[in-house]
């Protein structure tokens, strides 16, 4: 069987391949595997999904939401302290993960046979670090899935708005922007759409921008009119919840906003939405100032609205009314196209991307920068080097990684490399949303080889007497990166994958 499945902030999507179709699973409780986690607090029993939500009220539970923006910021050894004891990120995530399998074989509509494999397309943020790719691919994997293909969100709707809207792309507008608000990130893509081939001409993203920021500042804004004392984390996240609740319910007529209040003893309160809009409208304004980035960095020149097949509105959080009326108003009504499933547009999309039959082509690229500092002046200054910059064009699933090769004699008896990525570049330095990755530490000198102490070695010139070093660069098509730092003189060498250890 192949899935589409689409790791999201609030909820997990699959989407099956069905001759030409592409359904999306009903599970025994609803359309989503839940993305939660909880922890029995007095043996440390980990629940998950489905399980994890029904246990949501009881006090002997820590409980964990959200869990997917907690990976931007793992590697693949992080560890989470939940009640009292830790936990290895990656561990949870693919325990998260095998829930979701048997959900998937013993407790859903797919008709599933015990032992038949299960081939998935998933999807990650555009925005996501090569952590967060390494972590998502690797924790299905773990769990028994295998993984056909990784692909950035923003470009699996994009098949979903050509399986639903291709008529609408002519030679005279071939692109189209998907605007993919999440539970906790927002991405933009722009794509260009010629048969089934879909190019992925710029992106860019907000890693903490989604669904929860907007709960958030409506819970602010309640218990701000309600007068609420401070509030414990449990009942903070009840409310949470509520306002979550009641977000999703709002409709492009509604004119007032209540919340049931009386989990802290208050009446509920009922708020006109004007005001709800205002403290949202930030937010909302952020995501249109993306839009016109990606606009800008299009097709090489900038595009406007009036070039654009349609702009295509994705995700869960991309329901809220303010989102419809300001994208319509700043981009024309005919162009604006919410898809019919925003929750599970990106399944739909990877589903389609798997249909052999179908035929869909994907040209990706790069949505970060990635480069490296490394040590100048006998360790007295840092220079950063640009290895594979942003908009660079990723190869194919079947092709080889892309690839840059560096050769150079080096002037010191050591190498420290520190990898960053970023989502700009300022004067040649990272600027923007900057992920620093775990440093290497490389022994030029031969008489160092071996060692496990290099951190404390001192950085020397040895100019003139060290052999030639090779450094090669490695991108696969999931967007992930490797080094392979080798002595020519003897071939001695080291390869690293790029990651956040601690």
């Amino acid at each position: 069987m192949r899935l589409g499945v689409d790791f999201g902030t609030t909820h997990t999507v699959a989407a099956l391949v069905d001759r030409g179709n592409y359904p999306t699973v009903g599970f025994e409780w609803g359309d989503s595997f839940p993305s939660v986690i909880a922890v029995r607090a007095h043996d440390g029993v980990v629940r998950y999904g489905q399980e994890a939500e029904e246990v949501a009220g009881d006090p002997g539970f820590a409980l964990i939401r959200s869990f997917k923006r907690l990976v931007q910021d793992a590697g693949p050894m992080t560890e989470l302290p939940v009640a009292g004891r830790s936990y290895r990120v990656a561990d949870l995530l693919t325990g998260y993960f095998a829930r979701l399998r048997d959900a998937l074989r013993y407790s859903s509509n797919a008709e599933l046979d015990s032992d038949e494999p299960l081939e998935v397309a998933v999807s990650v943020p555009a925005n996501a670090t090569s952590d967060q790719r390494f972590l998502t691919l690797d924790g299905f994997r773990r769990a028994g899935f295998e993984v056909v293909t990784l692909l950035n969100e923003p470009s699996a709707a994009g098949f979903e708005y050509g399986h639903r809207f291709r008529r609408t792309v002519t030679s005279k507008r071939e692109h189209v922007l998907v605007y993919d608000l999440g539970g906790g990130t927002f991405d933009a893509s722009l794509i260009h759409m010629t048969g089934l081939v879909n190019e992925v001409v710029a992106s860019a993203g907000l890693p903490r921008l989604g669904g929860d920021d907007f709960d958030e500042a409506i819970l602010a804004l309640c218990l701000d009119r309600a007068g609420a004392p401070s509030l414990g984390d449990g009942v903070r996240a009840q409310l949470k919840e509520l306002v979550r609740t009641q977000k999703e319910a709002l409709l492009p007529q509604s004119r007032r906003f209540v919340l049931d209040l009386s989990s802290i003893g208050r009446p509920p309160l009922s708020l006109p939405l004007d005001e709800v809009h205002a403290v949202c409208q930030p937010l909302v304004e952020h995501t249109l100032e993306t839009i016109e980035e990606v606009l800008a960095r299009g097709a090489g020149a900038a595009l406007s609205a009036r070039d654009l097949a349609g702009l295509y509105v994705v995700g869960g959080a991309s329901a809220y009314p303010l989102i419809g009326r300001r994208l319509r108003e700043e981009y024309g009504q005919p162009r604006v196209k919410r898809s019919p499933h925003p929750f599970a547009a990106t399944a739909i999309g990877l589903a389609c991307f798997l249909d052999d039959d179908a035929g869909y082509e994907l040209s990706d690229c790069l949505t970060r920068h990635f480069g490296v500092f490394r040590e100048a002046q006998a360790g007295r200054e840092v220079s950063f080097d640009p290895i594979f910059s942003r908009d660079t064009r990723l190869p194919g699933p079947k092709e080889p990684p892309l690839a840059s090769v560096r050769r150079y004699r080096p002037a010191h008896n050591l190498g420290h490399f520190s990898f960053v990525e970023c989502s700009n570049l300022r004067d040649g330095r990272p600027d923007g949303f900057v992920s620093p990755w775990d440093g290497i530490t490389f022994p030029f000198d031969r008489s160092l080889r071996g060692r496990d102490d290099l951190q404390r070695v001192p950085v020397r010139r040895l100019d003139g007497t060290l052999p030639e070093v090779e450094e090669r660069y490695e991108c696969t098509s999931s967007g992930l990166f490797q080094v392979t730092l080798t002595c020519l003189e003897d071939g001695w060498s080291r390869s690293f994958q790029i990651a956040r250890h601690s």
